[in-house]
C-alpha cells in the first residue's frame, strides 16, 4: 500500500499540491505506469528531495509538477494556478515566470559570460535583473569575482552555482533541482547542496530535488521515497535535521 500524505484539501502554505497523478505510456504492447495514483504537497519555504531507484517514477514526477511533462489524470495546482490542462504556451508562461530550474548538465550558453547566463531569463522576458539581489546570491554563492568568465573558463562546481544564482534570480515560486550534483565531484556536491539549503533557509526559497545520492537527500526537510510510481515513504526532518522522526512506512503508519 501506497503512502498518499495528505494534498486533495490544500495547506494554505503548500506551493504545490497533486492529487491521484497518473502517468501511463506504451513501450511495445506494454503499459507502463510511471506514476500510480501519487498524492502529494509541497510546502512553502521547504527543502523537498524526491529519492528511488531508476524507474522508481522520481524524475517522471518532477517533470510533471514542473509542467515539463503531462500526466494521464489527476490534478496538479502550482502556486494557485491549476496546470494540468494548461496549453503549451500557458505552461511556458508558468516556467517563465514562477518556476527556477537547476539541471545535472547545468544548461549554460558558452558563448555568454556567468553574469549574462544569470539574468537571462529575466531579460528574455522584457524584465530588468534586480542588480542588488544578483549581486548578493553571486556573493552568497562565491561567484562574484568570477560572474566575467564564460562557462569554459568556470570549474563544473563554479558553473553549477551560476545555475543556482540564475534559477533564483527571478525570485521564482519553486526551484527543481533534477540531479544537480551529478557531474559533480563530492566536495563542489556539498558545496551546491549548501548553497541550495541557504537559499531554502536564509531567502526562503522552495525547493525541490530529486536524487540518486542519499548523502544529498541529507540536506533536505523532507525526503520522498518512490518505488514502483508510488510514494512509500515520506520522511519530515526532525529539529536536528535528520530526516526521521516523523517517517512513515509503506502502510502509513507512524514509526
Amino acid at each position: 500500500m501506497a503512502v498518499h500524505t495528505a494534498a486533495r484539501d490544500r495547506a494554505p502554505d503548500d506551493v504545490i499540491t497533486a492529487t491521484a497523478l497518473v502517468k501511463t505510456y506504451r513501450q511495445g504492447t506494454t503499459e507502463i505506469r510511471a506514476l500510480d495514483e501519487v498524492s502529494v504537497g509541497i510546502r512553502r519555504a521547504r527543502f523537498t528531495a524526491v529519492v528511488g531507484p531508476s524507474g522508481s517514477g522520481k524524475s517522471t514526477l518532477m517533470h510533471c509538477v514542473a509542467g515539463l511533462d503531462t500526466v494521464t489524470s489527476g490534478s496538479i495546482v502550482l502556486d494557485g494556478t491549476e496546470i494540468t490542462g494548461l496549453s503549451d504556451r500557458q505552461l511556458t508562461r508558468v516556467r517563465r515566470e514562477r518556476i527556477g530550474f537547476v539541471f545535472q548538465s547545468f544548461n549554460l550558453l558558452p558563448q555568454l559570460t556567468a553574469y549574462e547566463n544569470i539574468v537571462l531569463p529575466v531579460t528574455m522576458t522584457g524584465g530588468r535583473p534586480d542588480r542588488e539581489l544578483v549581486d548578493h546570491l553571486c556573493e552568497v554563492l562565491g561567484i562574484a569575482h568570477r560572474v566575467s568568465h564564460r562557462p569554459s573558463e568556470l570549474s563544473g562546481g563554479q558553473q553549477q552555482r551560476v545555475a543556482v544564482v540564475r534559477a533564483l534570480v527571478a525570485r521564482p515560486a519553486v526551484v527543481f533541482a533534477d540531479e544537480p550534483t551529478g557531474n559533480l565531484d563530492s566536495r563542489a556536491g556539498a558545496e551546491v547542496l549548501t548553497m541550495l539549503r541557504r537559499s531554502v533557509d536564509d531567502l526562503g526559497q522552495t525547493v525541490v530535488m530529486v536524487t540518486h545520492d542519499p548523502a544529498a537527500a541529507r540536506y533536505a526537510d523532507r525526503v520522498l521515497t518512490l518505488a514502483d510510481g508510488r510514494v512509500v515513504k515520506d520522511e519530515h526532518a526532525a529539529p536536528s535535521g535528520r530526516a526521521t522522526a516523523l517517517a512513515t512506512d509503506v502502510t502509513g503508519r507512524r514509526r
